[in-house]
């Protein structure tokens, strides 16, 4: 059977729908015109996708036959999206085991054809040499060839967007130390890849001919040091030129326990990534080409795919759990179920108020803040603030609001701007003050019973470099009494306005 008959209606099973990829992957093939069923542990981690509606679940476990027997029913191509990305024992054994199953269970279903996404190989390096995580990776990919199905290994090295294991380890790294001693790997040269250009392939991989059943290597167009790169983001990222000295004493366990100590990911990832990297990741055939020829302008080059990767907070399109409405419209973007230390540093201060008034009457307080009302919590404090924003070249508490009552999406309120608002529900400020990072707050008011409503408040802080993580610990302490000050005092205004309820009239007894 030729690879085009899979296209137009056929059905497609996703493992690692939960994972950064396979979370990417969904909503490319919904789009081209694919059903989609995803095989998920956990179900319920797929609720937060705005495709969830769009596809159908699978409850089961790529190691148990027959949860993976019954996701396979009537799929014409499957793909096989997950690996676990620790080194703990027996972790090469479950792969193996899990892959084994799966072929098994293709075969027997009649799946037309497997996808898989691996890592990218050294030419000429002993299996022996490899890191277990690289090794493992390869003999899954053997397992799924020799299973009896047609399969496409795309292998890839670093994967450039927000929320992909590597590249936020690329982005911890380079924005938290401007001097830096780095393990000798940094001078490790790979060929990264934008992660919609992975997508591109795999989705594309769906409808090769039917004869097929190799190993792609996949990659941009640009060759680099890890440290070359870790220069690149630094420039993009707007930072000054980092310092970056290698030292050959750091071992792969060192290093991963250096990374887990100056970046949020954790050192069970960090170690595998670490020690993928001891040897060079390039791509030594372009085969994939002649199958699936890029469009103008693709692969992307990497300073773009930085960009890409680092447009949402720069757009200051902020993910919010209490708003959700936008939804990712790149797949360089962030997404909901990504892990917490994906995306970047966003420190929150968080607060919630009941306030016995209703909703209404809580909406007039928060939509008058600023100006001659001022911000409900220690006026020193903001006028000390708007002060220093000024002796800094800043517009400081001078500019007021433009109407004393109303605000609408783009009116300067002090040193803010209005960046969204939904009236009688969400307020989202964006500072325009002089700091090392960007900054939002954001005003939510919600009912809560009869005649009451709950505030919310949430101050949003990205650090720009060390010195924005500095800023952001420096002032922490302060923010019990400035942000909590604020909820409080915001709350007890409103229900200090809101009208009374209005007392019921008797009527004269004849």
């Amino acid at each position: 059977m030729d690879g085009d008959d899979v296209k137009g209606g056929a059905r497609c099973l996703v493992t690692g729908g939960t994972g950064y990829i396979g979370g990417r992957l969904v909503p490319e093939l919904l789009a081209a015109g694919y059903r989609v069923r995803c095989l998920a542990r956990s179900p319920g981690k797929l609720r937060d996708h705005p495709w969830a509606g769009d596809i159908e679940v699978a409850h089961g476990d790529v190691t148990d036959a027959g949860s993976v027997a019954e996701a396979m029913r009537d799929v014409d191509v499957a793909y096989y999206l997950v690996h676990a990305l620790v080194t703990g024992a027996g972790f090469e054994k479950t792969d193996r085991e899990a892959a084994r199953i799966f072929g098994e269970q293709a075969r027997a279903a009649g799946v037309k054809r497997i996808v898989y996404l691996g890592g990218l190989t050294p030419e000429g390096v002993p299996e022996h040499e490899l890191s277990p995580h690289l090794r493992s990776r390869a003999e899954v990919g053997r397992i799924l060839m020799d299973c009896g199905v047609p399969t496409a290994v795309l292998r890839a090295a670093v994967i450039i967007g927000s929320g992909s294991a590597s590249f936020e380890m690329l982005r911890y790294l380079t924005e938290r130390l401007p001097v830096m001693v780095t393990p000798s790997w940094v001078h490790t040269r790979i060929q990264p890849i934008a992660v919609r250009d992975v997508l591109r392939l795999l989705v594309g991989s769906a409808h090769l001919p039917a004869e097929v059943n190799r190993t792609f290597d996949i990659g941009g167009p640009d060759v680099l040091t890890y440290r070359e790169m870790m220069v690149r983001y630094a420039e993009i990222a707007g930072l000054p030129r980092r310092v970056i000295l290698p030292v050959p004493v750091l071992t792969p366990t060192l290093s991963s326990h250096w990374v887990g100590l100056v970046t949020p990911v954790p050192a069970s990832i960090a170690r595998p990534l670490a020690e993928s990297l001891r040897h060079e990741v390039v791509c030594h055939e372009r085969d994939i080409e002649g199958y699936l020829p890029y469009p103008p302008g693709r692969p992307l080059p990497v300073d773009e795919s930085v960009r890409l990767a680092l447009q949402r907070v720069r757009d200051a399109q902020v993910v919010t759990r209490w708003t959700s409405a936008s939804v990712p419209g790149a797949p360089s973007d962030p997404l909901p179920t990504d892990p917490d230390w994906a995306g970047g540093s966003l420190y929150t201060d968080v607060r919630e108020a009941s306030v016995d008034a209703p909703p209404e009457a809580l909406w007039r307080v928060v939509e008058g803040v600023g100006g001659e009302n001022g911000w409900y919590s220690f006026p020193l404090a903001w006028a000390l603030r708007g002060w220093l924003d000024r002796m800094a070249g800043g517009v400081g508490l001078r500019r007021g609001r433009r109407d004393a009552q109303r605000l609408r999406v783009g009116d300067s309120l002090d040193f803010w701007r209005v960046e969204e608002i939904v009236p009688g529900r969400l307020l989202r400020l964006r500072a325009e003050m002089r700091l090392p990072g960007l900054a939002w707050l954001e005003m939510y008011v919600e009912p809560e019973g009869t005649g009451r409503s709950r505030y919310r408040q949430r101050a949003l802080f990205h650090p720009h470099g060390l010195l924005g993580q500095a800023y952001w610990w420096g002032v922490s302490p302060f923010h019990a009494v400035v942000f909590g000050g604020m909820a409080r005092n915001i709350a007890r205004a409103a229900a200090t306005t809101a009208p009374l309820p209005r007392r019921r009239e008797r009527t004269p007894a004849r």
